[in-house]
């Protein structure tokens, strides 16, 4: 995933936690207790989630996904983005300029071979979804470069039924 990368990694509200470490916080599973889940997972979702893995651009599922909804962490159901705030970034990923539930989601510093990225991780699960880059074009000059086998996508009409009720308001027009 590529983009411009200014991001002030100093930046007090990264986790020095590694996706797969268990959470202090008592509010939260461990990580372990997804066990059943991560089981269950594909072969891609595994290796994206779990590995850290990153998935081949505009040969995804959700990239181009234009329907009102969520889009969830497949291994634990959080909430992590919405439709709304999703936008085409031309980079064959699902793309979104702020979460939905930032409570939700762990920044962490992510050393590689071309430098420091901003690695984005699931609080719940420690799910490795992807990274988050500057973006000019957007309203929060931010992009979060997802991976579609991190996400599962709820369409609006079928919130309630699935559990995600709370959100379906943020789409009364839409449906």
């Amino acid at each position: 995933m590529t983009g411009t990368q200014n991001i002030n990694l100093e930046d007090t509200r990264f986790s020095d936690e590694k996706p797969g470490n268990n959470s202090n916080n008592s509010d939260f599973r461990a990580k372990n207790d997804y066990n059943e889940e991560i089981e269950s997972l594909s072969k891609r979702e595994y290796h994206v989630t779990q590995q850290n893995g990153t998935e081949p651009p505009f040969k995804n599922e959700l990239y181009d996904e234009k329907r009102p909804g969520i889009y969830i962490d497949v291994v634990s159901g959080e909430p992590l983005f919405s439709s709304k705030h999703k936008f085409d970034s031309g980079t064959g990923w699902p793309s979104f300029y702020k979460p939905l539930e930032p409570k939700n989601i762990v920044e962490r510093k992510d050393p590689g071979p071309f430098g420091v990225r901003v690695e984005i991780a699931s609080k719940h699960a420690r799910s490795h979804l992807g990274h988050l880059f500057e973006h000019p074009d957007t309203p929060t000059n931010l992009r979060y470069c997802m991976n579609s086998a991190a996400l599962e996508f709820i369409p609006a009409d079928k919130l309630e039924e699935k559990g995600y009720g709370e959100y379906s308001d943020m789409f009364e027009s839409e449906n």
